[in-house]
């Protein structure tokens, strides 16, 4: 599986497709795949980008 979250970076705010509750969390890094989210309802979170594509959230 590619790492659908290699177009993430430092700053864009995403949220996790199987955890909606955790609600928009910020990406604050993205190294080798893994990438560190602080989720509103959940906080700090490393995510394995070979396991979960996270969803980016663009505000209009």
């Amino acid at each position: 599986m590619d790492n659908l979250n290699s177009i993430l970076e430092p700053g864009m705010l995403v949220t996790h497709p199987h955890k909606p509750d955790w609600g928009t969390g910020q990406v604050q890094s993205n190294i080798g795949g893994r990438v560190t989210v602080n989720f509103r309802e959940q906080g700090k979170v490393v995510i394995d980008g070979a396991r979960v594509a996270l969803i980016p959230v663009y505000e209009g």
